[in-house]
C-alpha cells in the first residue's frame, strides 16, 4: 500500500480545527504537521484546501439485518451506505435471525462481516432470557457489550428494562458494557389501549409520540440508572429521546470514569413531532420522535456532555412493510448514509459546533466503548478519516442513496454540505461516488475492562 498524504486539510480533532497536512502509511497515520514534504515516487496526495478532516463515525447502534432479513439490507450494502456517509466502523444489534445469542450466531456475523463489510464492524451479543450464563463469558477484548436492543425478553412482548429481577441478576455478576432500550412497556400498553378504543385500528401517526410518551421513556431509563447505580455497572442507555430523561445523566470531568452514560439518535436531533404530518410512518422510531422541545434539550444535553454519544439506530424495512395502518407499520427507518449530512445541517443552524459533532460521534464512542487506536486524528492510529465539505450542495434521492431497502424518510431533500472522502484502515474505500471495494474493514478490538 502506498503512502497518502492529505495537505492543508481544517483537521477537526480534539476540540480544535487547524490547517494540518496528514500522512497515512499503510493502515495507520505516520505524521500528522502543519507542512508535511515528502519527495518519493509511491505517494498519493490529495489537496483538501478548504475541506474540513474528521475523523471517521464511530456508529455505535446499528441494524444492518444479517443474516435473516438481507431483503432490507445486508453487511455489505448497508457499510456501503455507511461509509458514503462517512461512518467508518460499526456496531451491529442483535436482533437478526437467529438472534445473536449465542457464540455461534454472533461468529457467524464475524464471518460475514469479514469477508463483505466494508467498514469496521463489531456486534453486541443478545441478552435474554434463556441466555445469562453464555452472556456472561463473552471476551470483553473482542465484543462491544451485551444489548437486549431489538429482542424480547422472552416469548411474550417485552424488553429488558421491565424485568427488574432478572436485570439485578445480570448487573450484580456482569464486566461487560450493556446497552439496553428502556421504555415501560405498561405506561404504552395503557396508552395504546386508550388510542385503540378512539381509534381502533386506525390510530393517526402523530399519535405515536402520545402512545410512546416521554412518562414511558423516563420511567424505564430512571430504573435502569438507579439498578445499574446499585451494582457499579457499565450501562449505556440507548437512544434517549425526551427532554425529561435528560435530567437523569450527568457530566463528569472524566467520561473514561463515567459509569452510567447515554445517547441521542440523529433522527431525534432533526425531526419533532410535527413532522408526521407529511412523513407519516417513514418516521415511526422506537421511542418515538417527540417535540421541539424535546429535540432542544437533547441538543442542549449533549452540548453540556450530560449525553455522550451521537448514533443512528440504522434500522432499513421495505417500504411495503412502512405503510398500511399505525398498528401494522413497522419502527425503524435507515440512515447511516444522511446521519453526518443532518448533523452538518445543524452546525450550519448553529445549533451545535463541528467540535462537537466530532467528539459524540467519534471520539467519546471511542473512549465510552475503550476501543483501540480508533476514534481520533492521532500518529499512530488507524487511519480511519472522513472528508467533507460544508459548502458543497447535493440532493439526496432515491438514486444516490445506498441503502438496500431503497428509499429514506430524506428523499429530495438538498442538503448544504457533502461527503467528499471516506477512508478506513488507510484506504480510501468511497471517492466521490466512486467506491473501492477490494479491502474489506477491520474487526474492532477493545479494552478488556470497560
Amino acid at each position: 500500500m502506498s503512502k497518502l498524504l492529505i495537505k492543508s486539510a481544517q483537521v477537526v480533532n480534539e476540540g480544535q480545527i487547524k490547517t494540518l497536512d496528514v500522512l497515512i502509511d499503510g493502515e495507520r497515520i505516520s505524521k500528522i504537521d502543519s507542512n508535511i514534504i515528502l519527495n518519493q515516487t509511491n505517494l498519493d496526495v490529495i489537496n483538501a484546501e478548504g475541506l474540513y478532516l474528521l475523523p471517521g463515525l464511530i456508529d455505535d447502534q446499528v441494524h444492518f439485518r444479517e443474516p435473516g432479513f438481507t431483503a432490507k439490507g445486508t453487511i455489505y450494502s448497508e457499510s456501503k451506505a455507511a461509509v458514503a456517509g462517512g461512518i467508518t466502523s460499526f456496531m451491529d444489534m442483535p436482533n437478526t435471525s437467529p438472534n445473536a445469542t449465542s457464540f455461534k450466531a454472533l461468529e457467524n456475523k464475524y464471518e460475514i462481516a469479514n469477508k463483505s463489510s466494508l467498514a469496521n464492524y463489531s456486534f453486541f451479543m443478545g441478552i435474554n432470557k434463556s441466555n445469562l450464563d453464555v452472556a456472561l463469558t463473552i471476551d470483553n477484548t473482542k465484543i462491544c457489550g451485551l444489548s437486549d436492543d431489538g429482542l424480547y425478553f422472552d416469548d411474550e412482548e417485552g424488553i429488558l428494562a421491565n424485568h427488574l429481577d432478572f436485570l439485578e441478576k445480570l448487573f450484580s455478576r456482569t464486566n461487560s458494557l450493556v446497552a439496553l432500550h428502556c421504555e415501560d412497556d405498561a405506561i404504552i400498553n395503557h396508552n395504546l389501549s386508550t388510542y385503540k378504543a378512539i381509534y381502533g385500528n386506525n390510530i393517526p401517526m402523530y399519535c405515536h409520540p402520545l402512545i410512546r410518551d416521554k412518562n414511558a421513556c423516563y420511567e424505564a431509563t430512571k430504573r435502569v440508572i438507579q439498578l445499574a447505580e446499585k451494582h457499579g455497572t457499565r450501562f449505556h442507555a440507548l437512544h434517549i429521546s425526551s427532554d425529561i430523561e435528560t435530567g437523569l445523566f450527568k457530566k463528569v470531568d472524566k467520561l473514561r470514569e463515567k459509569r452510567i452514560t447515554g445517547e441521542a439518535c440523529v433522527h431525534h436531533l432533526w425531526f419533532t413531532d410535527k413532522d408526521y404530518e407529511k412523513l407519516g410512518s417513514q418516521i415511526k422510531w422506537n421511542p418515538a420522535i417527540k417535540s421541539e422541545e424535546s429535540k432542544n434539550e437533547l441538543i442542549k444535553a449533549l452540548i453540556d456532555d450530560r449525553l455522550d454519544i451521537i448514533a443512528t439506530d440504522h434500522a432499513p424495512h421495505l417500504i411495503s412493510e412502512k405503510t398500511g395502518n399505525y398498528i401494522n407499520a413497522k419502527s425503524g427507518a435507515p440512515l447511516v448514509q444522511h446521519a453526518l449530512p443532518i448533523l452538518l445541517e445543524l452546525v450550519h443552524q448553529e445549533k451545535i459546533s463541528l467540535e462537537k459533532i466530532v467528539q459524540k460521534s467519534s471520539h467519546n464512542v471511542a473512549e465510552i466503548y475503550r476501543i483501540q487506536d480508533r476514534g481520533y486524528i492521532r500518529e499512530g492510529y488507524y487511519a480511519d478519516l472522513v472528508l467533507v465539505n460544508l459548502n458543497k450542495k447535493w440532493t439526496s434521492t432515491n438514486e444516490n442513496t445506498f441503502y438496500k431497502c431503497g428509499w429514506s424518510p430524506f428523499e429530495n431533500y438538498s442538503f448544504q454540505s457533502k461527503v467528499m472522502k471516506t477512508i478506513v484502515n488507510g484506504h480510501m474505500v468511497y471517492n466521490e461516488g466512486i467506491f473501492n471495494e477490494q479491502i474489506k474493514g477491520k474487526r474492532l478490538l477493545f479494552a478488556k475492562d470497560r
